[in-house]
């Protein structure tokens, strides 16, 4: 009993010590590759890495990072890391506290101090003010703010009022030039449920015939395509551009979808036998009786990726020799800083690392591993390609593109999966595994796309799709696609219904929410759909 006992604390022991190291490796790269990145705490800047520095141990089993600058020093206790896009948030404990809290690991911050942000609102809020008394004299600006309202998702970023004409009422939102793109881009979601909250709280008093948005200049462009898709029948719904050093307001139309700049990559020839060595090789380093589970996706006719639950963790790539028409094949091993050439010297080394993953990323892994938490909404797509009958029965089980590239203007987009229902219907589906205020509208984005590349111009006799090597031999429709948003149930944003309903008849739209479970088994605990008619 005692050799056993002591055989186990020394396997927990080693387990958190491969956990403590692994924390601080996804730590380490995302500094490395990230020079310039911030730190959060509760949204408040703490360090500037530009300027601070940092160290890791996993000394005693733990992963200990320290931080300094000179306004401050800082050590946390790391208790785990989540990858959140190209960010990384930290579940961090102080010492001598029992209850843990999170430091924010930010890849691009806004670098203007708190005072020198508010100050620029503050302006811009007073500008809005000044511009709509000039520009429509008989209404009467009323309640303009910039203050918080977290409970509704409104921040400070937005400004906000309404203007009057006796009974009659516009919902304004407004957002200034010294915003990051991303808030510019997300005035529509916060400006239908402004207009819905002022229409909420009116009571009979005012009349709201719609919401007008004001975005600084040359930024319409995303908003205006999203604009045309908003339903008439609801609001009217008006666009300006705001130059800040003119005050010149500019109305602009929404975007005739007609003339939507877009473009899409050919899609690739799915034969891969000239990667059957490269296939041989990565295999022969995955286990045995977990090489079914290896998703192999071409990227490019040069290029195969090798996946894990959608996590990438190899890469066979074809590249031109010098004054020859010959290939030479490169197989690399892990991401990013951690990407490693596969050669004689490290194959063994290479194997164990892919053991262990195959060990950790598995449906039924340990929720606070890292491994097992990184990239999850590629894993439910990986889950979901090969399950679309579970979201509807009229999808086709096959064909179905995943991460498919599309560009719409300088703007390049990754529609999550696309499909086709029997009737030969196109299917665009946007997945999220966790809460996003925009998921409605960034689901229309790719609709939008998938739409325009879908319709036939008159001289056409073969679909612009299939021109580009997708959905060979199907008779495609004309209807315009479905769209689909899935999301574990809990992690569905109140704002995506709200949303939803503002849109035009024409976008049919399907709300899908997974049982939180949707690793291990996908389950459907409820759907929504659009309004007939």
């Amino acid at each position: 009993m005692r050799k056993s006992g002591a055989s186990n604390q020394l396997a927990t022991s080693n387990q958190e010590l491969a956990t403590a190291q692994q924390t601080a490796a996804l730590i380490r790269t995302f500094f490395e590759t990230h020079a310039a990145a911030a730190i959060l705490e509760h949204g408040t800047l703490l360090f500037d890495m530009r300027s601070a520095q940092w160290s890791l141990s996993t000394d005693h089993n733990r992963c200990t990072l320290h931080l300094w600058s000179e306004e401050r020093n800082l050590t946390r206790r790391i208790l785990s890391a989540e990858a959140r896009g190209s960010n990384l948030r930290l579940s961090v404990q102080r010492f001598g506290q029992a209850k843990p809290s999170t430091l924010d690991l930010v890849a691009k911050q806004e670098r203007r101090l708190p005072t020198t942000r508010d100050a620029a609102r503050r302006h811009y809020l007073r500008t809005l003010e000044r511009v709509l008394v000039r520009n429509f004299p008989e209404w009467k600006p009323t309640g303009f703010s910039t203050a918080m309202d977290l409970e509704r998702s409104f921040g400070p970023a937005y400004a906000r009022g309404v203007i009057t004409r006796g009974q009659q009422a516009w919902a304004v939102l407004g957002v200034g030039p010294e915003e990051s793109a991303q808030t510019i881009d997300g005035v529509l979601t916060l400006g239908i449920l402004w207009l819905q909250l002022c229409r909420e709280r009116a009571m009979g008093k005012h009349l709201f015939a719609g919401l007008r948005i004001v975005v600084p200049a040359g930024t319409a462009a995303l908003t205006l395509a999203r604009m045309a898709w908003l339903n008439p029948r609801i609001a009217q719904w008006e666009l300006y551009e705001l130059e800040s050093r003119s005050e010149e307001l500019i109305q602009r139309e929404p975007a005739d979808h007609g003339n939507l700049k877009t473009r899409l990559i050919h899609a690739p020839n799915p034969d891969t036998t000239r990667f059957d060595r490269a296939i041989a090789q990565v295999m022969e380093l995955v286990p045995a009786d977990a090489r079914g589970l290896v998703e192999q996706r071409l990227r490019s006719s040069t290029e195969l990726a090798f996946l894990l639950h959608g996590l990438e963790f190899a890469r066979a790539v074809l590249r031109s020799s010098l004054n020859s028409f010959a290939h030479t094949l490169e197989i690399t091993v892990g991401a990013g800083a951690n990407e490693t050439v596969l050669d004689d010297g490290n194959r063994d080394a290479l194997r164990a690392l892919i053991n262990e993953l195959f060990k950790r990323r598995r449906p039924e892994g340990d929720s606070n591993d890292p491994l097992f938490r990184m990239q999850p909404e590629r894993w439910m797509e990986s889950r979901l390609r090969t399950s679309l009958e579970d979201l509807d029965e009229a999808l086709r089980p096959m064909p179905v593109y995943t991460q498919v590239p599309a560009f719409a203007a300088t703007d390049r987009g990754m529609l999550d999966l696309l499909g086709v229902t029997d009737g030969g219907r196109l299917a665009v589906l946007e997945l999220k595994a966790d809460e996003d205020l925009h998921l409605a509208l960034q689901a229309l984005d790719y609709w939008i796309r998938v739409r325009w590349h879908a319709r036939l111009a008159p001289h056409e006799m073969v679909n612009p799709l299939q021109q580009h090597g997708y959905f060979p031999g199907l008779a495609l429709s004309q209807e315009a696609p479905l769209m689909y948003l899935v999301a574990p149930a809990l992690r569905i944003h109140p704002a995506t219904e709200v949303v939803l309903r503002h849109l035009k008849p024409e976008v049919e739209w399907h709300l899908v929410a997974l049982d939180e479970r949707w690793r291990t088994e996908i389950r459907v605990t409820f759907r929504k759909h659009s309004p007939k008619g």
